[in-house]
This record gives C-alpha cells, sequence and structure tokens, in this order.
C-alpha cells in the first residue's frame, strides 16, 4: 500500500474506490444468499476501516486527510445546523423497524463503516490527490465520482428513478462534504454526517409521494446552498484576517 501511495496518490484513491465498491458488492451478495442483511458486509466494513485507520496512523497521515484534532469554530458552519436537518430526513415519514434486532445491529455497523469509508476515500484520498492540480476540478471530480458510483445499486435491483434521485443528492451531499472538508480542515464532521444518515436509513418507511420529492428536493438543494454558504463566509473571513494583518 505505502509504495503504491508513494508512487501516484491519485492512482492509490482509484484503487481503494474499486476495491471497495468491489467488496462491498460481495459481501452484500453473500448476506443476501447467507439470508442475513449485512451479516458480511459488517465484517468487511469493520476489516476495511481497520485497515485504512492503521495505514494513515501508521504514516502520518492524519493531519493530511482530516483525523485528527483542528481548529476552527463551529459558529462559521451554522453549528452545523443545515447538516443535521440533511441527516434527519430518514425520519420524516417516521420510524418503522425494518429488521431483526440482529440485522438492525448489524445494518448501522454497515453503514458507519461506509459513512468513515466513503469520506476518507472520496474527500480524503481522491480529493487531496487531485487538489494540488486544481481545487475547482478536484471538487467537481470528488463530488461526482461520489454521486455517480451510487449507480451500483441498480446491479442489487434498485428501481430507475430513486437510484438516479440518489445519485443527484449524493452529488450534492458530496460537494458539501468537500467543501467542508477543505475549509476546515477536519473530516470529522462529514464521517459523523455521513454514517448518521446511512444508520438512520434502517427505520425508514413508507413515504407520501409529496413527501418523498420533498425529500429530494431538500437533499439536492440544501446541501449546495451550505456549502456556497461556508465558501462565502469563509471567503470573508479570510479578508477580514488580511485586513487586520495589514
Amino acid at each position: 500500500m505505502k509504495k503504491l501511495y508513494e508512487k501516484s496518490q491519485l492512482i492509490f484513491a482509484i484503487v481503494c474506490i474499486a476495491a471497495y465498491i468491489v467488496l462491498f458488492s460481495l459481501a452484500d451478495g453473500i448476506s443476501a444468499v447467507l439470508g442475513v442483511e449485512k451479516s458480511v458486509t459488517a465484517g468487511v466494513g469493520l476489516a476495511l476501516s481497520a485497515l485504512l485507520v492503521y495505514f494513515v496512523y501508521r504514516n502520518g497521515l492524519q493531519q493530511e486527510y482530516g483525523l485528527c484534532k483542528s481548529k476552527f469554530s463551529a459558529k462559521t458552519y451554522l453549528y452545523f445546523i443545515p447538516l443535521a436537518l440533511i441527516v434527519s430526513v430518514n425520519l420524516w415519514g417516521g420510524v418503522s423497524l425494518n429488521y431483526s434486532p440482529a440485522e438492525t445491529a448489524l445494518f448501522i455497523v454497515s453503514m458507519i463503516c461506509v459513512g468513515f469509508l466513503e469520506e476518507l476515500i472520496f474527500r480524503g484520498f481522491l480529493f487531496v490527490a487531485m487538489r494540488k492540480d486544481g481545487l475547482v476540478s478536484a471538487m467537481i471530480v470528488s463530488s461526482l465520482t461520489f454521486g455517480i458510483g451510487h449507480i451500483v445499486n441498480l446491479l442489487g435491483g434498485a428501481d430507475f428513478l430513486p437510484t438516479l434521485m440518489q445519485i443527484c443528492y449524493a452529488t450534492s451531499a458530496g460537494f458539501l462534504f468537500t467543501v467542508i472538508f477543505h475549509k476546515s480542515g477536519n473530516l470529522l464532521p462529514c464521517i459523523i454526517g455521513h454514517a448518521v444518515m446511512n444508520s438512520l436509513s434502517a427505520f425508514l418507511t413508507a413515504r407520501s409521494a409529496v413527501l418523498e420529492w420533498t425529500v429530494y428536493g431538500v437533499l439536492i438543494v440544501v446541501p449546495v446552498l451550505y456549502a456556497l454558504w461556508i465558501l462565502k463566509a469563509e471567503k470573508k473571513s479570510d479578508r477580514s484576517n488580511e485586513e487586520e494583518t495589514a
């Protein structure tokens, strides 16, 4: 891993993305065959998460990828209230226990791992590798690849329209998470928000068509507006600091 990383951080990121998609797809398939939701996926997620955490800390890269304390004001990010709004959408239609207690626990473990791995790989490895060659293009690629990556859900039998909407709001959320990480230098808010949102999907209940499209609208529009607000607020803060220094 280290040799590949030192040779090319971008290729390393692409390999991690490919390995993540393949391993989780296989694990979900095997779990389905065994008849216990996420039974294999949870173990694969924990193992892959542990491997990447070891790699990051073993090579002193925690600062590079935001897996450490960093100084930033939560006030600047509106105390992450818009992020909490986005995270809560899976509870808007009510709460339903869709799995057995054991399967629910396995599902939540899997989703926590997904939140961690996707943020570290897409916002960490991929974005950081591309940022040196162009910030805007790095943000676009990181957001789009994260969103388009959800097309694999079609292979699991997901309907086309919901998957298309998922790609759209995942791209929007990816843009927001990229902005938060870039501006704060801390990946933890992104990991927590992503993991909680995914985990709450275990309790998703049927929603009316109106509520469903309302959720789609919130998930697509709010992250973009919030990200643009952060960029504007940080730019104003940087300008004020420059004036004080002068």
